[in-house]
């Protein structure tokens, strides 16, 4: 399977994208010429190799020839343009889809239906163009799957035509629920709400690297000029390596015996130690010396909070002792997994290994849109699974 890793260690624009998967082997003449079919009109494009902060890239920009500006333009108007254009049905579809998104997170942010949006940045002719051209571009490579890495979203304020508004964007922050977001000292957009639309609605799964065998890698050059690290995006790609040992690691339990705590007593502890980062924390009913009932509080956590969460046990249960042991851990390669519901997105919890995969649907999210649609929660729950089975079985 070749899978495209976006590594987006310094955010990503739409226009990143693009040019990332050209500097990874994507046929810039190829790129143009379908990008051609679109009936769009006012600007030219210019494909470059550069250097950025000392790094060799490649760059992709829309030159708008059209003085008088661009028009805003409705969800309807994109939609036309897109569907009338002469491109396999695979972009097509994938870049409505990256459209409708934009459309219910600006709904979202104004307070309006997906109908009435009207797009101001994202609806110029270069958003639209940055957002076929990706699709295309990953058709032309032959990519069955993206992953892709936590998402930086940079600091500050930005200016655009509604006035100064903080970072990350509404909208770009709406695109991002139930993504993992990494933290970054870089001030300014790292990820514009194109890129967000663009990865969010293609990428399969999010976290680190899978395993792989590379076969070759892009780096697409922004147009900002980075303070702390260059602007730059990484896509790599390869065929994944069917890793049939999943993974492992090693975690600390510490467990202890508690006979003279109330139940009250018991649950704040447990509460405390998930708040403070324990991987589990759990207690169970137990008979002890004397015929006395009590309860054995288990805690699993990475070796590294080990003392910390030793020392919450002491502080809030009556306990004198704590028993402590490493244990070896395999588990799952895990991710997660968007799927769309007539309730929304919803996010799926996916572990592999080898032929295995394990799938189910996140409960806080389909308690959300449970409540949402004041329907029951299995009802969101079921049509999730059925979404993620019915992805599978193509």
């Amino acid at each position: 399977m070749t899978t495209a890793y976006f590594d987006c260690f310094s955010g990503a624009g739409g226009d990143m994208i693009v040019a990332s998967l050209v500097d990874a082997g994507a046929d810039a003449d190829a790129l143009k010429q379908r990008l051609a079919a679109l009936n769009v009109a006012g600007y030219a494009l210019a494909i470059a190799r550069v250097t950025k902060s000392g790094f060799a890239a490649t760059r992709f920009h829309v030159n708008l020839t059209d003085s008088g500006g661009q028009p805003h333009r409705h969800l309807s108007d994109i939609t036309k343009t897109i569907e009338s254009a002469d491109l396999s049905g695979s972009v097509t579809a994938q870049a409505l889809r990256v459209f409708q998104r934009l459309a219910e997170a600006e709904a979202a942010v104004h307070g309006c239906s997906v109908e009435q949006v009207h797009f101001h940045e994202v609806g110029a002719v270069d958003a639209i163009v940055d957002i076929v051209g990706a699709f295309i571009a990953l058709e032309l490579l032959g990519v069955d799957r993206v992953v892709c890495s936590a998402i930086p979203t940079g600091s500050g304020t930005v200016r655009c035509e509604h006035g100064i508004i903080p970072v990350p964007a509404p909208a770009t922050i709406e695109l991002l629920r139930g993504v993992p977001l990494a933290d970054c000292d870089e001030t300014g957009e790292l990820i514009t709400p194109t890129a967000a639309a663009v990865l969010t609605t293609v990428a399969r799964s999010f976290g680190p690297l899978p395993a792989m065998k590379v076969s070759s890698i892009g780096y697409g050059a922004g147009t900002r000029e980075g303070q702390s690290r260059p602007n730059l995006l990484r896509v790599i790609i390869g065929e994944e390596i069917n890793d049939r040992d999943g993974d492992a690691d090693d975690v600390t339990v510490l467990e202890t015996n508690l006979d003279d705590a109330t139940p009250e007593v018991v649950g704040y502890a447990l509460e405390r130690l998930l708040a403070e980062g324990a991987l589990d924390a759990f207690a169970m009913p137990i008979q002890m010396k004397k015929s006395r009932c009590g309860m054995l509080l288990s805690v699993i956590c990475t070796p590294d909070l080990a003392d910390h969460l030793e020392n919450v046990v002491f502080a809030e249960t009556p306990t004198f002792g704590i028993r402590r042991r490493t244990e070896r851990r395999v588990k799952l390669r895990r991710g997660h997994e968007m799927v769309t519901t007539s309730f929304g997105d919803i996010r799926i919890k996916v572990g592999r290994r080898g032929d295995l995969t394990t799938a189910s649907p996140e409960f806080d999210d389909c308690k959300a849109a449970a409540a949402t649609a004041g329907v029951a929660l299995r009802e969101v729950m079921a049509e999730a699974a059925r979404a993620w089975a019915k992805r599978c079985d193509k």
